[in-house]
């Protein structure tokens, strides 16, 4: 017998459940990809926000990742161990961590430099444009931008 009480509960209806299943499933097209750069997805994150912008602080990778302390700085450790960063102290507060790109950090952001447009083409079929991704990504930041300032401090 089909269950027709509380449609607000079905999965087609959520907006959670396709947001969900589409991160996973994008992060998976990534894997064949960063494991030729031997760096996993939350790894590649660190290092694009790096690459973005050098010498940041602990605290700003987190802000910017929306990770909490607890999950970057094992990812940073694992990192520094493959020598693509260097995690000093700063001179001016003791208490601040500062995150730099070593040369060979540098150095692969050339080679990860292809992998935005291989994922780009796998994403792209006869029914959906670049254009509509395009408009997608636009719209998922606003969203994370009103989320990430809803959940501050949760």
């Amino acid at each position: 017998m089909k269950q027709t009480e509380f449609p607000e509960l079905y999965l087609k209806n959520q907006l959670c459940f396709p947001l969900y299943a589409t991160s996973r499933l994008t992060t998976k097209i990534y894997t064949p990809f960063l494991k030729s750069l031997d760096i996993t997805y939350p790894q590649y994150l660190v290092l694009m926000a790096l690459w973005e912008n050098n010498n940041q602080r602990v605290n700003s990778i987190g802000e910017r990742l929306f990770l909490e302390s607890n999950t970057l700085t094992p990812l940073l450790k694992r990192l520094e161990k493959k020598g693509l960063i260097e995690r000093k102290r700063s001179s001016k507060d003791e208490r601040t961590v500062v995150i730099s790109l070593t040369k060979k950090g540098t150095t692969l952001k050339k080679k990860a430099s292809e992998v935005p447009a291989k994922i780009l083409s796998s994403f792209q079929d006869n029914t959906i444009s670049e254009q509509e991704i395009v408009i997608f990504q636009q719209t998922l930041f606003k969203l994370l931008n009103i989320l990430g300032n809803k959940t501050k401090g949760i």
